[in-house]
């Protein structure tokens, strides 16, 4: 991994948790130091987050960090919904052998373990990226990981109540995906990643009463 991606990790990580909080602005300095990967990298993760929508860059006044309003979440799992069909309809066509197998392997794990809310985002990421890889088409990776980031972002900072029931939830959702592509079945390979959108509408819409993140 090159020391751009890894701060493009790294920067994506605290953007997902809210280190780096919402509506607040922070300078390429300040990113630096909290990264600890030098100037270069971390100026080149900026650009691509600021491509993902994840920062706004304001010249002369630095970086904008924007909140996730209820109607962007909305929005955005709309283009998601329709990408991670595709990709899981692609990886079930496309996934090796080894694929399939750590797919069955990270299901079963999704299942059978307790997971911490950090834990459970690192493994959901995981996740996606083993879908993206399988379905064999860079061009939807590229395009789905800001969305899948955003919409993670929305999901923790918005996460009040019952986080085991949701995160219990989150795995049993991701985990009956990966069964199905390690299987083959297209079919229940897509019915399981639009449970998983109608999911993630469901809970952008019992937040509304917040309209924003705070």
């Amino acid at each position: 991994m090159s020391k751009s991606d890894e701060a493009f990790e790294l920067m994506t990580k605290f953007f997902e948790e809210g280190i780096l909080e919402p509506d607040s602005m922070v300078s390429e300095k300040q990113l630096v130091e909290l990264i600890k990967l030098g100037r270069t990298p971390v100026r080149e993760a900026i650009q691509r987050m600021a491509l993902g929508r994840m920062l706004r860059i304001h010249p002369n006044r630095g970086l904008e960090v924007p909140a996730i309003s209820i109607e962007e979440q909305l929005g955005a799992l709309e283009v998601r919904r329709a990408l991670e069909v595709l990709a899981v309809e692609l990886a079930c066509l496309r996934a090796t052998e080894e694929q399939r197998q750590n797919m069955g392997a990270l299901s079963t794990r999704l299942l059978e373990e307790t997971f911490s809310l950090s834990n459970y985002t690192i493994t959901v990421r995981q996740t996606h990226q083993m879908i993206s890889d399988s379905a064999g088409n860079s061009h939807i990776g590229r395009t789905m990981q800001p969305l899948q980031t955003l919409s993670r972002r929305f999901w923790i900072m918005n996460l009040k109540s019952d986080i085991d029931g949701h995160i219990h939830k989150g795995a049993k959702l991701h985990a009956s995906i990966l069964k199905a592509i390690a299987d083959r079945d297209g079919a229940d390979a897509t019915a399981a990643s639009l449970a998983l959108n109608d999911y993630l509408v469901s809970y952008a819409m019992a937040a509304l009463p917040h309209r924003r993140i705070t």
